[in-house]
This record gives C-alpha cells, structure tokens and sequence, in this order.
C-alpha cells in the first residue's frame, strides 16, 4: 500500500495540516545499494475465494487514487502476500520491519509521539516506535528546506525557522497517515563479492509517522513499523541513494511462486538477459504498452486502439496485485478458448467471481499457454499452471473480468503475481524501461558494480523465522549492490 500527498473527501487536508503543523512546528530543528533482511508472510485462505477479491479491491482503489503499488505476493492466488524489510536506522541503530513497496515515494516509520500506532505484531517481530531525539546521526527536516518544498510543491503556509516538515498521506482504503520529514543513518548490507555481505549505510530522509488510521493504526494485528519506498519520485530511498551516487535508479525482482521466497537486487542486472520495453510516459506507475494477446497458437482479435484509450494509458504492472484483470473485450474471448480445449467441463461459479472445474488430468497438458505482447517485440507467457489454482477439489481461473468491476476500474488492465511469478522483472528508471524473463527466483543473478565494473553474484537467501511453516512465515533477503567504497 502506498500513496501520495493527496486530499480526500473524508478529510479536510487544511484543517488536517493545520492540526498537524501544531503538533510538529512546536519540535524544532536538531540535530552501493545493499542488503536486507526480507520477511515474507503470506496467510492461507480459510475456505473462501473473497479475500483475493477484497485484497485486489483495495490495492485498484489506491491505483485509482494515484498511489502506486507494493511488491508482494508468491504468484499463488490461493495466498495473499507481503513482503517486509529488517533495517537498521540511527546512531546508535535500532531494527525496524518496513514494507517493501515499489512505487511509494517516502519511506516512513512510526515515530514515539504516535498515540494510534500499533504496539505489537502477530507476525512475530518486535515493534519499534522511532525518537529522532535518541539517534545521534537524526534531525529533523525544516519546513524551509529544498526538500518540503519539492515534496510540498512550494513554500508552506505558515513556515518558521526551526519548524518541521509536514507530510500527510491518504491511502484508497481510507487508512491515512501523518508526521514530520526527520533525516537519519538508515545501515543497510553492501555486497562485497559473490553472495558475500558487509555493513554500509547511507543518509535518507523518511517520514515520521505521528497519527495512524484506518489499516495503519493500532487496530492491525499484522502490524509493520512502515513502509520503504522504491517509487520514482525524487523522494523516494532509491531516488535519495541515487542522488548521492550510491546507486543507480535500477532494480529487479523475481517472487517464487512455487518455494515463496524469491530475489530484490537494486543495481544493473547483467545475468540473466532482459527485453525491455518502455514504460508509458507521465503515468504514476509501471504502465506499458500492450499490443496483442494470443491464447494458445491464436491472436485474440481486439481493436488497435483498446491499449490507447484513457488516462490510464497500457496496462499496469503490479506486484502487489494477486490476479490479473483484463477488459471484458479480452477477458470474455480467452476464458472462452481456455474452456473450450476440454468440451466436457462443466464450469462452475464460486463466490460470485470465479468460473471453476473439475479435471482430474495434467493443466499444463490440458489448457493453452496465454501469452502478452508488448512493444519492442517483449513478450509474457503465462502458463496454466499459473493462470489455474486449486481450490476444494476444482480448478480455478485467475483471470478477471475488469468490465465487472466499478466504473473508474472498468475495463483496466492490471496484471499482477498471476502473471509475475518465476519471473524476473528488471525496472530500469534510468531509461525508462521495464523488462521480464522467465527464471528460477532460488537461484542467483549476476549485478554490475558500475564503480569497478565488478560484477557480483546475488543469491536469494532463506532465513527460517520464529515460526514453523505452518504459520507461513519465510525469511528472505532483499540484496542491494553498493558503490559506496569507490566514491
């Protein structure tokens, strides 16, 4: 879940800020990406088909809202996911669990004067409230600094000397969250050779949250202490490490579907080769465009201009979506041509969404693969194994008809770990590309040091939890390759 500074309807952002800038203006001024340790939750459905659907709901809600998407997911939809980062902030450091998200534009932390923020987690992780006043390397951002009025698009109203930064976000769901810009240490683990690791920080600026609601607040069970933010904007934690030559504004992912667990490199993936294809310009998140669908050996017949129309430009590239949601015109046809490779099944609806059967041979022999096109000649295959999930003794289709869904989400094309998983997906920032491979997510890629041209070996890496796998609880590593020693 992510955001932007944004208003709402169930907010009055003048009264809210307002309220807000007394709390924080009276606190005044003091004074080679890496790796990290990822958890990875992802809770078994308990008997209905609906959570998937109310998971996705509220992720195309903060699409709608122009908030950007979370990295997440196993790629299986009888699961939902999450994935989360161990890192290490201040002087001297404290551990914090943030949610790795791809598109937000601030990380943030739950800060000490939150009153709303969570205490405890079922996750099984020690939660930390974050005092800037305990950190020797920490400071509070000023109103009056370059970065609050980039991220503010202007002076404040009202700004002092000494007097902090504000940032509100507000969330699709209705959750919010609200605080000060503080700066701090945030320690992270360089790569130093082939899957070998040693400590590096660098200074990011982050939110401190001061007022939680809705999902964010004390009320969530499986609380986190915030959300780290890889999104384009300059502030972003990619975007502020970028600016200082620590890295480059690239990054890759690669979710196992099959073991959960997977790969998160920031820098220039050289192994396994990626096609890219641009992204659409002046779009808030990874939108590319699409240029046919093809079923099995047969191209879908659409109409050229279906991927050029609206605001919403192409289709939308999210990890943190569990399925895939395509316009009826193309939803309606394929679903056809997958069914009709076995005239005797007799296809069933389940709650309400889902058209389901049963078969008892092998999907992959049975069903056709269904395979995207997109410009420069990319394309994604997705396998029935993929797009069919079990589910009380049927099988399952993954695809969803976005023509059913409301009128602002009519009809998008938004494809999500359905289509993502046993995939590596590379996002290049730099130039503006995005690009996937298929590719075992245990394994290793090999990443550029553009300092030395060095280039290193980045494995995924497990880390068994407090917690057996019954409680589906894995722990991984997000990798990062550093420059920080050659600048």
């Amino acid at each position: 879940m992510t955001s932007s500074i944004v208003s709402s309807p169930r907010f009055s952002l003048i009264s809210f800020l307002t309220s807000l800038l007394s709390l924080v203006f009276a606190i005044s001024v003091s004074s080679n990406p890496g790796v990290f340790n990822v958890k990875y939750r992802y809770p078994r459905l308990q008997g209905s088909l609906s959570a998937l659907k109310e998971h996705d709901d509220r992720r195309q809600l903060t699409i709608l809202a122009g908030i950007d998407l979370p990295l997440g997911g196993t790629g299986r939809p009888d699961i939902l996911g999450l994935y989360y980062a161990k890192i290490e902030i201040g002087t001297p450091a404290k551990s914090y669990y943030v949610q790795v998200d791809t598109g937000s534009d601030i990380m943030w932390v739950n800060c000490i004067q939150c009153k709303q923020c969570p205490r405890r987690s079922t996750l099984g992780i020690e939660l930390t409230l974050y005092n800037v006043n305990e950190s020797n390397s920490g400071k509070l951002v000023s109103c009056d600094e370059d970065f609050c009025y980039q991220i503010s698009g202007g002076p404040l109203s009202g700004c002092k000397a000494n007097m902090s930064c504000p940032y509100l976000e507000i969330y699709g769901d209705g959750s919010s969250t609200a605080g000060y810009f503080v700066q701090d240490i945030v320690q992270y683990d360089s790569v130093a050779g082939d899957l070998k690791t040693k400590t590096a920080n660098g200074s990011v600026i982050f939110g401190c949250g001061a007022r939680q609601s809705g999902d964010l607040d004390a009320s969530n069970e499986e609380a986190l202490d915030g959300i780290l933010g890889f999104g384009k904007a300059n502030s972003s934690m990619i975007s502020q490490l970028a600016s200082s030559g620590r890295v480059k504004k690239i990054f890759a992912h690669c979710l196992d579907g099959r073991n959960g667990g997977g790969i998160f490199a920031i820098g220039r993936v050289v192994q396994p080769k990626v096609n890219m294809t641009p992204l659409v310009p002046n779009q808030p998140h990874y939108n590319v465009n699409m240029t046919a669908v093809q079923v099995g050996q047969e191209f879908l017949d659409i109409p050229a201009d279906l991927f050029q129309a609206g605001d919403r430009k192409g289709a939308i590239i999210d990890s943190g979506t569990t399925l895939a949601y395509l316009p009826e015109i193309i939803y309606e046809p394929l679903v056809k041509k997958i069914t009709s490779q076995e005239p005797a099944l007799k296809v069933h609806i389940v709650d309400k969404d889902y058209k389901c059967f049963q078969y008892s041979g092998r999907v992959d022999e049975g069903f056709p693969n269904v395979t995207f096109h997109f410009e420069n000649s990319v394309f994604l295959r997705v396998y029935p194994h993929d797009y069919l999930f079990p589910y009380e003794g049927m099988w399952c289709i993954g695809w969803q008809n976005s023509g059913m869904q409301s009128r602002d989400r009519r009809n998008m094309t938004l494809l999500g770990d359905l289509v993502l998983s046993n995939k590596l997906v590379l996002y290049d920032l730099e130039n503006q590309v995005i690009g996937w491979t298929e590719y075992n997510c245990s394994s290793s890629i090999k990443v550029k040091d553009e300092g030395t041209g060095t280039v290193h070996l980045v494995g995924s890496h497990y880390i068994s939890s407090a917690f057996p796998l019954e409680t589906s609880l894995l722990l991984l590593s997000l990798l990062l390759l550093t420059t920080l020693l050659f600048l």
